[in-house]
């Protein structure tokens, strides 16, 4: 039996050697690691107040020793004689865990085997991307070369640096443990403490004295430490900006000759300039989000876009209103500080003072010209696009100030149309206001505020800023009314967020980098923060440039795709409405009609070119001669005729003639000719083509027809050869043959009889019907028709009597012709006789002329003799082959100049009049209208803004 004991006492002691030695293998020094450290590392140190249970040594964890069955011990039978065999334990414990190591190679082995075999799987999973290389751009794998990664390493502050940096937590654990014991009653803290509190009652008072300055300086330190992390990003920041700003020089340089896409702001910025030109005739209205700048007049609006924008690019005044329409600026990084205007392409470099200064001036052009006749502010939008490095990307709109009373010089209307103005941009759900607030006048007197609450009740999307809160510190004898303000208790508003800025000390020429500098200072040495009134990320307009950033893009990804949907759905109807109602008709907007209206202009005014000679000639001499006609019967031939002999009758006709010649006659065919020009071009625009002829053109072409003639003029030298050309041809009088005699006779018989018919008319109208009229149609004169025709029959006796009186009535033959009047009964005035004298002998003369002009016919062989021998004088068919000889010439000569000269010219003019109208919308939107082109134009509009919605959800999708 004692040997039995041996045995298990030395299997007690080997099961120990086991324990102390399966552990882990090589110990750490105590002292040297962290407190957390030394609580996991040795659960029962002394400083640990909580107690873990023991861990379990690895040989009890991992070995599979313990779940061995154990043998049976068999004990030798004792034989006398020899040494009894004795089994040692150790021994074969040791053999044992000699094959544990052939179970762990062997897991290795397999393990590695199957690892292997698992990473080549993956390898064959994963794509070849050699092919892609291309997406990355060139110079990522040479930036080394253009950028020193080793001086930026150095310039890094190290662990060691940030560590000093960094508070002492060990001793601020310490601090607040004895405050939490000292402020904790009844704990063995305060126990202890008390236990050692052997003092007076002027120590206790002296030791929470010292306290509260231990919590001060705790304060004072924490925020100086939160300040040196703000100086340290910041610089971090600044250098990552210059990186930046390096890159995209070099990528605008050509590094890689790619075409970039466009950056998601400035997509999104397309979008919502194009939303602002559509009209939303099927109540698809413009739900995306952009930031709404509001408050009242002089709050600090522009200076807080200004500080946004990192430049001084709006007009400013002293208390007069500088915002007259609202301006919607995209901010957007670039390589470049710049501003651009969205329908020009001039960039105005925003850190030279003569392009700012050339900005501010343009803007306020741009916004007077907006303003209408008569009004003081305008809804029109001016579109603006900023790009620079490290901007924050987002549009904002800058809206008039609100005012409380309409000033001298301001449209009676101002106050309602600016609140209008605000309340549209304001209404869309998804806009972000930005309600900025003049913290150096009493909140009371805030408008804006109560415009905000209505718009947004709960303040869902509404950002509230506090400006010129130096003012405000430095003047509120109650510093804790600005916390009020900040936190939204003073005003019934409420807003995601409070913010408080310094926009300057009042001087419009500070620089942006100024007022940063003095907003910094002025928030460093601040009470509000100090005595945690305002909390650090609640100041600067830097952190308000993040926050409105965030929210923005947030409530962009919130709505972008719910109002592409909507698109999606007034597309739909409006390409159902087009199929029902022009299914043959392209979709041509009011842009391309325009273009398909200007070939076939340019093709009509071509098609005058191909008018032949002869037809113009035609209608020249035909429109010439009923131009002057009157002139030629009445001031020549007419008084010519009443000379007694032939050589005084051609003096006067040549005198007439010339003075015709010198002062009249030139500037007629001129006008003749233009007037015929107008007419053919006319009558190619007008003329229908046909199943061609889209009468949707009709008032385009008439108005490019006026503005083209009233811009056309006349050769101002065709005159004065014109005039050359008509004397020569009227002084010559040889007729040189039979067949031009003939002409001359048709050519004078033609113009008599049609004289003789207009002086018919003239009498029939003078005396009213005669017996067969009024028997047939029962017509009866009137009492001055009968007058007039007594008057007639009284004057024609008198011709019979002397067919050869003269043109005009002696003073004594009117006398003799009232009298025989007045014994019929019939009153008569000498004027009256006059005029009807003046017919009737002209009615008498034409028959004559015409009765001699019979004669004539036979007369060619004695105007070859020069009428001698003759009693038969022709010299009016002279007279009427000249005049007929210059109609043709200057018929001849304006033709020339027509197909020569002035139809190009009027083709230039055509051209001018139609790229004049192309670039005014206002005219095309006047000259093409029709519902066929406002469906048009609308489906055109709504693709637009669907395929750009498209292409930013895209692209937002991509940059998630």
């Amino acid at each position: 039996m004692w040997r039995v004991r041996r045995a298990a006492v030395a299997c007690g002691v080997c099961q120990s050697l086991v324990k102390h030695n399966s552990g882990i293998k090589g110990t750490l020094p105590f002292q040297k690691l962290h407190l957390v450290s030394r609580s996991i590392y040795n659960s029962r140190h002394p400083t640990l107040k909580l107690q873990r249970p023991q861990l379990r040594t690895s040989f009890q964890q991992f070995s599979s020793l313990t779940n061995l069955p154990l043998r049976k011990l068999k004990l030798s039978p004792i034989k006398y004689g020899y040494q009894p065999h004795r089994n040692f334990w150790p021994a074969r414990l040791a053999a044992r865990l000699l094959k544990l190591r052939y179970i762990i190679l062997g897991s290795a082995v397999g393990g590695g085997y199957t690892a292997k075999k698992t990473f080549d799987e993956w390898k064959d999973m994963i794509p070849d991307l050699s092919d892609y290389k291309w997406i990355v751009p060139d110079f990522v794998w040479e930036i080394d070369e253009y950028i020193d990664l080793e001086k930026i390493r150095k310039a890094l502050p190290n662990s060691e640096d940030l560590a000093k940096l960094a508070p002492d937590l060990d001793k601020i654990v310490e601090s607040l443990s004895l405050l939490k014991d000292f402020f904790t009653t009844g704990s063995p803290g305060e126990t202890a403490f008390r236990a050692t509190d052997h003092g007076s009652e002027s120590d206790k008072h002296y030791k929470k004295v010292s306290d509260k300055e231990k919590i001060d300086q705790l304060q004072e330190e924490l925020l100086h430490t939160q300040l040196k992390y703000q100086r340290i990003l910041e610089r971090l920041e600044k250098e990552n900006k210059e990186l930046r700003k390096l890159v995209l020089q070099k990528d605008d340089k050509g590094i890689h000759h790619r075409k970039l896409k466009k950056s998601l702001i400035d997509m999104y910025s397309e979008v919502l300039d194009v939303l602002s030109d559509y009209d939303a005739s099927y109540n698809t209205q413009d739900h995306l989000p952009r930031v709404v700048v509001v408050g009242d007049q002089s709050a600090g609006k522009t200076s807080v876009l200004e500080m946004i924008a990192q430049a001084r690019i709006f007009p400013r005044g002293s208390g007069e209103m500088m915002t007259r329409s609202p301006v919607k600026v995209t901010l957007s990084e670039g390589p470049h500080h710049v501003a651009l205007f969205k329908d020009s392409s001039r960039e105005f470099d925003l850190t030279k003072e003569e392009d700012l200064a050339a900005l501010r001036h343009e803007i306020e052009l741009r916004m007077r010209k907006n303003v209408k006749e008569g009004c003081t502010v305008s809804p029109e939008t001016i579109s603006l696009n900023v790009k620079g490095p490290g901007l924050q990307r987002m549009v904002l709109v800058d809206l008039p100030g609100v005012i409380n009373t309409v000033t001298a010089g301001m449209a009676p209307d101002t106050k309602e149309t600016i609140f209008s103005i605000s309340k549209a941009y304001m209404q869309n759900p998804n806009a972000i206001i930005l309600c900025i607030q003049d913290g150096s006048v009493d909140a009371e007197r805030s408008i804006v505020t109560d415009l905000v609450s209505q718009m947004d009740p709960h303040g869902r999307r509404t950002i509230f800023v506090l400006t010129k809160v130096d003012l405000a510190e430095k003047n509120v004898a109650s510093p804790s009314r600005i916390q009020q303000i900040i936190e939204g208790k003073l005003f019934p508003m409420k807003a995601l967020g409070y913010f408080a800025v310094v926009t300057g000390k009042g001087n419009s020429s500070e620089s942006i980098e100024a007022i940063r500098e003095y907003e910094e200072e002025f928030f460093q040495n601040s009470k509000l923060l100090k005595t945690s009134m305002l909390k650090a990320h609640q100041v600067t307009t830097r952190n308000l440039s993040l926050a409105v950033s965030d929210c923005f893009w947030k409530m962009v990804r919130e709505s972008v795709e719910q109002q592409a949907d909507s698109f999606k759905a007034t597309r739909f109807n409006l390409e159902t409405e087009w199929k029902n109602n022009y299914p043959r008709l392209r979709e041509l907007d009011r842009n391309e009609l325009f273009e398909k209206a200007k070939n076939e202009i340019l093709d009509e005014v071509i098609s005058l070119s191909q008018v032949t000679p002869k037809h113009w000639e035609e209608i020249l001499q035909q429109s010439l001669w009923e131009r002057v006609s009157t002139h030629v019967i009445e001031n020549i031939y007419l008084p010519a005729a009443q000379t007694m002999n032939s050589g005084t009758f051609n003096t006067t006709v040549d005198i007439k003639l010339k003075q015709w010649t010198d002062k009249q006659l030139p500037n007629k065919a001129v006008e003749v000719a233009w007037e015929t020009l107008q007419e053919e071009f006319s009558r190619f625009m007008t003329e229908p083509k046909g199943k061609e002829h889209d009468d949707i053109f009709d008032k385009l072409k008439e108005a490019v027809k006026e503005e083209s003639i009233k811009r056309h003029k006349w050769n101002d030298f065709a005159e004065d050869s014109l005039r050359v050309i008509q004397h020569n041809a009227l002084e010559d009088r040889s007729i040189s043959d039979k067949q031009q005699w003939d002409a001359a006779i048709y050519f004078m018989e033609e113009a008599l009889q049609a004289r003789l018919k207009d002086t018919e008319n003239a009498i029939e109208n003078m005396i009213g019907p005669d017996w067969k009229k009024r028997w047939l149609y029962w017509k009866n004169r009137t009492q001055e028709q009968g007058v007039h025709n007594e008057t007639k029959n009284e004057l024609e006796k008198m011709l019979k009597c002397s067919e050869e009186h003269p043109a005009y009535l002696a003073s004594d033959e009117i006398t003799t012709v009232r009298k025989n009047l007045e014994s019929r009964g019939v009153e008569v005035d000498p004027s009256l006789i006059k005029d009807t004298w003046h017919q009737v002998y002209r009615r008498h003369f034409l028959k004559t002329a015409l009765n001699h002009c019979n004669l004539c016919r036979r007369g060619f062989y004695y105007y070859q003799r020069h009428f001698v021998d003759s009693e038969l004088e022709c010299n009016d068919v002279v007279l009427f082959w000249r005049i007929q000889r210059m109609l043709a010439i200057t018929a001849n000569t304006l033709r020339q100049q027509l197909t020569n000269t002035e139809v190009r010219r009027l083709e230039k003019n055509v051209k001018e009049v139609l790229e004049d109208f192309a670039e005014d919308g206002e005219k095309k939107m006047k000259l093409l209208t029709g519902k066929r082109v406002q469906l048009a134009e609308d489906l055109k509009k709504v693709r637009e803004i669907q395929e750009k919605l498209d292409a930013f959800i895209e692209a937002l999708h991509q940059e998630k």
